[in-house]
This record gives C-alpha cells, structure tokens and sequence, in this order.
C-alpha cells in the first residue's frame, strides 16, 4: 500500500527528472543517422515530451528504459513496496500498447 495520495504520489514522480536514457537516446540518434531518416526533432514542444518527434509524419519516439515497460529479463521490481511498482509498470504496458495502436 502507498504511503500517500495519489495527488501527492504524482507530484513526487513529476518532481523526479530524466537523467537515465542518455546512452540509449545517443544509440537511437545513431540509428536514424545511420539509416539516413530525417524529418526529426529533439524535445519537440508536444504533449508527452517525446524524445524524437517526426513531425511531419506526426510520429512521437519516446525513449524509455526496460524498468518502465515491464521487459522481461531485465526489469527488476524492487522489494519494497512491490506492489506499488507491480502496478505502476503494468499501466505502463497497457498504456504503451494504447499508445502504438493509435498512432
């Protein structure tokens, strides 16, 4: 169980920063680079603050590690308050899965 509100809980988490996914972001970089895509933009001002925005084919790329989407062999939930994170991650598949299927 939470500790705190679900409006506290979300205040917390957008107090929290990306730092993590810089590698990750500079290997896709050279991916597209790679492969000769254009057409896109870094921190594009859009909902979601997508990492990559095609704009205009209006695809948004969001670049996340393996503990936010649940990937099997490498997200490690951890011990305390297992439940909460068991949660939290699993919304974050299903949104994941939304979010494909509507673009």
């Amino acid at each position: 169980m939470d500790t705190f509100s679900p409006e506290k809980r979300s205040w917390i988490m957008a107090q929290v920063k990306s730092a993590g996914n810089k590698s990750t972001e500079e290997n896709l970089l050279a991916v597209l680079r790679e492969h000769k895509l254009t057409g896109w933009r870094r921190s594009y001002p859009i909902f979601g603050k997508p990492d990559f925005a095609f704009t205009k084919k209006r695809v948004a790329v969001f670049v996340d590690g393996c503990f936010w989407h649940g990937h099997p062999q490498k997200c490690r939930v951890p011990e305390s308050n297992r439940e909460y994170w068991l949660e939290k991650i699993s919304r974050n598949v299903a949104r994941g899965k939304l979010v494909t299927r509507t673009l």
